[in-house]
């Protein structure tokens, strides 16, 4: 009986792992044609522009929007990192990774113990829509 449990439970241990590393690959074929990605509680999005033009038009649609910007870090032009928070005190966390030459990655999460989803969508969709 425990031989057949244990064999249960590592077969599906063995598929969640499996799987998940399937979603990853999926997501990231999915990211690369221009499709945002929700990932550990992020949401992530490849854009077709430098790192330099896509931090300045995140903080401009969120300062034109309202949201008030907290904090900026730039580190070596390869990574920004931009804080802010919406009208309901919720904390936004936008990351800008170099990619290339000419692309960069955007990752948005809202939220401080639980990742709000909906929100960060509005949030990725005022910043695509400027860029």
């Amino acid at each position: 009986m425990f031989k057949k449990l244990s064999a249960i439970l590592i077969s599906l241990f063995l598929l969640v792992n499996i799987y998940g590393c399937f979603a990853l690959f999926a997501g990231g074929v999915v990211a690369g044609a221009g499709t945002a990605v929700w990932l550990s509680g992020k949401l992530i999005q490849q854009v077709d522009y430098p790192i330099d033009k896509t931090a300045r038009t995140v903080r401009e649609a969120l300062s034109s929007s309202g949201f008030p910007l907290t904090y900026k870090e730039d580190l070596s032009k390869g990574f920004v990192q931009i804080r802010s928070y919406d009208k309901t005190k919720e904390k936004i966390w936008i990351d800008i990774f170099r990619t290339s030459g000419l692309s960069s990655q955007v990752q948005v999460r809202v939220g401080t113990f639980v990742s709000n989803k909906e929100s960060a969508e509005k949030i990725l969709r005022l910043i695509l829509k400027d860029l």
